[in-house]
């Protein structure tokens, strides 16, 4: 694992006890996008990331994968309608016995730029229990981080989508490819829906179960295969790689490596299952971005935390 190795571990044990405090203890559940639900798929890479990464999920060979689609909240029985970030995490499961993980989020920029600003932000979880933040505290913040100000403009505007697969995920973070000669490209990925975008009114949300993206997957999956394009961005030289709270410029050049077909719903006890965003093979490396480290920790954490039924 590349890059920032000045993340303190100990400020992701204090993330993680803030989230608790503010959002309350559910013991075996993850400490954010709390409820989720697994399905099997098949990644096919089409080659066009070959001269970029030696990465073996993104060659020329189909492989299995693992999905997890999430509500945001640390809270598991929110309804889907009062979460607005949904998560998709996929581990690709390479052929040489490993695995690889890719997690985004249907918002494109994160709220903080270090661990130390995630720590104290994590306070106006208080006020988002319900889903959406307190304006008056959503002020407070902005002036003290500016940076956060286009992520949290950005949540406040979201509205809940039909569907898990009608939305667009991000993975936020930068990654290095590097090729066979040693090269390395900054990127980042996006998962484009098969289905296209769309996304509910407010009058049609409050009429849907609370479950009910749950239960659109089912009967949608019934009709055949779900499927994403996963894309790639490529990083220009004025693009950061250190810092999540900044969007790359608008004409970078965007490159499709492949495509998930997912097929069928795993059922719950399955969800065992710990996502790392770190968890990268041979050809991909982390960038430099502290909030991409903090996140090893902090999930590990998590997930010592609910497999010990804490």
């Amino acid at each position: 694992m590349e890059g920032n190795a000045n993340v303190k571990p100990e400020l992701a044990s204090e993330a993680v006890n803030v989230i608790e405090n503010v959002a309350g203890t559910y013991p075996g559940y993850r400490r954010a996008h709390a409820r989720g639900y697994m399905y099997e798929g098949v990644f096919t890479p089409n080659g066009n990331a070959s001269p970029l990464t030696v990465a073996a999920h993104l060659q020329d060979e189909a492989v299995p994968a693992i999905i997890r689609f999430s509500n945001s909240s640390p809270i598991p029985i929110h309804p889907d309608a009062i979460s607005p970030v949904k998560g998709m995490a996929v581990k690709f499961q390479l052929p040489n016995g490993e695995s690889s993980d890719l997690i985004a989020v249907t918002i494109p920029l994160f709220f903080a730029k270090t661990p130390e600003a995630f720590v104290d932000i994590a306070d106006f979880f208080k006020s988002a229990k319900d889903g959406f933040p307190n304006l008056k505290d959503l002020a407070k913040i902005l002036l003290k981080y500016p940076e956060s100000k286009a992520s949290l403009q950005m949540l406040k505007e979201m509205r809940s989508p039909a569907s898990f697969s009608t939305c667009q995920y991000y993975s936020i973070h930068a990654f290095y490819f590097v090729n066979a000669e040693g090269r390395r490209q900054a990127i980042k990925y996006e998962w484009v829906p098969d289905a296209g975008l769309s996304m509910l009114a407010k009058e049609e949300v409050a009429k849907r179960h609370p479950e009910y993206l749950n239960e659109e997957m089912e009967e949608r999956l019934k009709q055949g295969p779900v499927g994403f394009k996963l894309n790639i961005q490529i990083g220009g030289v004025n693009d950061p790689t250190d810092d999540s709270t900044i969007a790359w410029s608008e004409d970078k050049q965007v490159i499709t490596v492949g495509h998930l077909m997912i097929s069928n719903k795993i059922e719950s006890f399955a969800d065992h299952f710990l996502f790392d965003p770190t968890n990268i093979p041979e050809g991909i490396e982390c960038s430099e971005d502290p909030i991409l480290h903090f996140r090893h920790h902090a999930y590990a954490i998590s997930y010592d935390r609910r497999t010990h039924n804490q």
